[in-house]
């Protein structure tokens, strides 16, 4: 039953503020709503009801800020608690390339199914379930299911081929900005803001690499090897990992909605014609890269973190 249709945040001293909340959701049917209001993002509240209630809920923004934000919370309703994108995508990676020429986002942790991703803009969910369909009958090759690869090497191939990557890329790329900014900044505005916001994205994502390889897959590969030891032990690890996971979700969001920021500051990068070839190789190189991190955070969040944080037996060779 809905004890408050608004709750405002502000009003409650901060150490009882997300309990609060967790209080009047866990009041709610299924079905059933309430809307927060604050004067801030409240986006860590999204992840710890991830982490602690699961993928039963949906988080509808109302209003963005600048000076308040208001958060519609529900509890799914038991015929919406279907398949998300991501678990469609890294079941077969046919889907997820339909889903992609279509400008579907499946990468990120955020629980979406068919039916709530199909409210975003431009987007059907008849559009989806085609996406689907047209991909059932495509063979999936066993080098492309990464749920059947051991663990440890799913974690060499995330290092090996998208961190290789980024740390490849990141000189070239912030080289490439600083330049074309230079030349063509006065006409461009927008290269600028680019300039000022690239080298810190890069900087970010480089910390959140290391991240991953010096504490993070580690512990995975530690919690994996210990999956024989008593029920307990494996309660915690996983309890561990699903912290990490939260850690590298939060991370991801961020660096998510800067893509799409650098995304709309070009024009879905949209050359001018005055463009000249370093300016082109900028906008190639920008595209690139969010292809190349969106597939690894699907991966990551999707295929990775679950089947790490399962209690289950697994390979780690």
């Amino acid at each position: 039953m809905v004890t408050v249709e608004i709750l405002d945040v502000t009003r409650i001293e901060p150490k009882l503020k997300h309990p609060t909340i967790f209080k009047h959701f866990d009041a709610l049917d299924a079905g059933e709503s309430f809307t927060i209001d604050n004067d801030h993002d409240p986006k860590p509240l999204y992840y710890q009801l991830l982490g602690e209630r699961g993928n039963i809920f949906t988080w509808e923004y109302l209003e963005q800020g600048p000076r308040r934000w208001q958060v519609k919370i529900a509890r799914r309703s038991k015929e919406d608690q279907g398949q998300t994108m991501g678990n469609i995508a890294a079941k077969d990676i046919h889907k997820a390339e339909v889903f992609k020429a279509k400008g579907i986002d499946y990468s990120c942790g955020d629980g979406k199914t068919l039916k709530e991703a199909g409210a975003l803009p431009d987007i059907s969910e008849d559009t989806q379930h085609t996406a689907v369909a047209e991909a059932v009958n495509r063979p999936l090759s066993a080098s492309q299911d990464f749920n059947k690869w051991p663990l440890g090497f799913l974690l060499d191939y995330i290092v090996n081929t998208h961190h290789r990557y980024i740390k490849d890329n990141v000189e070239v790329i912030s080289g490439l900005t600083a330049k074309v900014a230079q030349r063509h900044g006065l006409q461009h505005q927008e290269l600028n803001r680019l300039g000022q916001s690239i080298p810190s994205f890069l900087q970010n994502l480089l910390a959140h690499v290391n991240k991953q390889e010096q504490v993070v897959f580690p512990l995975i590969r530690q919690a994996v090897a210990k999956r024989n030891d008593t029920a307990s032990a494996q309660e915690i690890e996983g309890d561990v990992i699903n912290q990490s996971a939260l850690v590298l979700q939060k991370e991801q969001f961020i660096m998510k909605e800067d893509l799409a920021y650098f995304r709309r500051l070009t024009n879905g990068y949209k050359l001018p014609d005055d463009a000249c070839n370093s300016y082109t190789y900028l906008y190639q190189k920008l595209e690139e890269m969010e292809d190349d991190l969106k597939q690894y955070i699907h991966i990551e969040n999707n295929i990775l973190l679950p089947r790490a944080a399962t209690p289950e037996k697994e390979s780690v060779q």
